[in-house]
């Protein structure tokens, strides 16, 4: 058994086990999915389920790569991505679940910590571990050199987007740790490609804990991650693209996210334009495919094979 493989079994087998001591304590303290009085009916009865279940993947994931860290220290940057993501996601768990307050972090904030976040990770990536400027683009297949100021504003930009277009994604039972499984499949395939151990090691580390966690998430789930654990999957899937070199790849694999991700745009600016109009039934837009009258599961399974299919696609370009 090579070493990802057996990494992604670990990864598993601990999340599986982590789990299913977490879960009941998040049943017992009441920390409970409170489900939105305008969405698809079939929701309402997933009211109560224990939620910040991310926390397990957080803990599984960082351990892992904590432990290669050692003697690995570009697993640092991952490891700055994925903890500090998964740190303001559970800060705003925290508020909305434990102290009781609907809105949670306002926006301002919530952006304010992922953005602190995403400037210590490009200054380790740029000036500790000097990774370069360069970026692999679709097609042609070969490094391109940006400028420094360049490269600061696009990978910002990559780490913001991907962990929020994560966290929009993740709204029905096995969608995003669904999703983000097959794309970091994608990026651990690369990775063993070029000779990568670390990135491999990421990988398959995350691949493992979001199999572990389906065990408890799919329909009809039994924990949720919250924004714990999705804003944290979006700092992992961010990270290991960037290091990669191919955050330009991120538009073909998680194209089922930024499609999320676009209809919320779209259907904010439209509702404001129009006075209070919509041209989706709800966003994201898994709901609105929900109210148009899909199965939940169906939806998940459409969005699971259009990763899969997309990432093929990245793959052989």
């Amino acid at each position: 058994m090579n070493l990802q493989t057996l990494n992604l079994v670990i990864a598993f087998i601990a999340t599986v086990i982590l789990g299913a001591f977490v879960i009941p304590i998040l049943k017992k303290l009441k920390i409970g999915q409170i489900v939105r009085d305008d969405g698809p009916e079939s929701h309402l009865k997933k009211s109560g389920t224990p939620i910040m279940g991310g926390v397990v993947m957080i803990i599984v994931v960082t351990v892992l790569l904590g432990i290669r860290a050692i003697h690995n220290h570009t697993l640092l940057l991952p490891i700055v991505a994925i903890l500090g993501c998964g740190i303001i996601g559970f800060i705003d768990d925290y508020i909305k679940l434990i102290l009781k307050s609907s809105n949670g972090l306002s926006p301002k904030m919530k952006m304010l910590g992922l953005f602190i976040v995403t400037a210590i990770f490009i200054f380790l990536y740029l000036n500790v571990f000097k990774l370069g400027t360069d970026i692999i683009i679709p097609i042609y297949n070969q490094p391109v050199n940006l400028s420094v100021g360049v490269f600061i504003v696009f990978t910002a930009f990559i780490l913001l987007a991907t962990s929020n277009a994560v966290n929009l994604t993740d709204g029905l039972d096995g969608l995003a740790s669904g999703v983000v499984a097959i794309i970091m499949t994608f990026f651990t395939i690369i990775a063993v490609k070029d000779g990568n151990t670390d990135m491999a090691i990421l990988g398959s580390s995350v691949t493992g804990t979001c199999l572990g966690f389906l065990v408890f998430n799919a329909h009809p789930a039994k924990v949720f991650m919250g924004d714990t654990g999705s804003l944290a999957l979006g700092g992992a899937v961010a990270s290991i693209a960037i290091i990669l070199k191919m955050p330009l790849y991120l538009a073909i694999v998680a194209f089922v996210c930024i499609l999320d991700t676009l209809s919320v745009i779209l259907q904010v600016a439209y509702f404001k334009l129009t006075k209070g109009k919509r041209i989706f039934k709800m966003a994201p837009f898994h709901h609105h495919l929900e109210l148009s009258g899909i199965k939940e599961t169906n939806v998940v399974l459409m969005f699971w094979f259009a990763t899969l299919i997309l990432c093929g696609v990245a793959y052989i370009i």
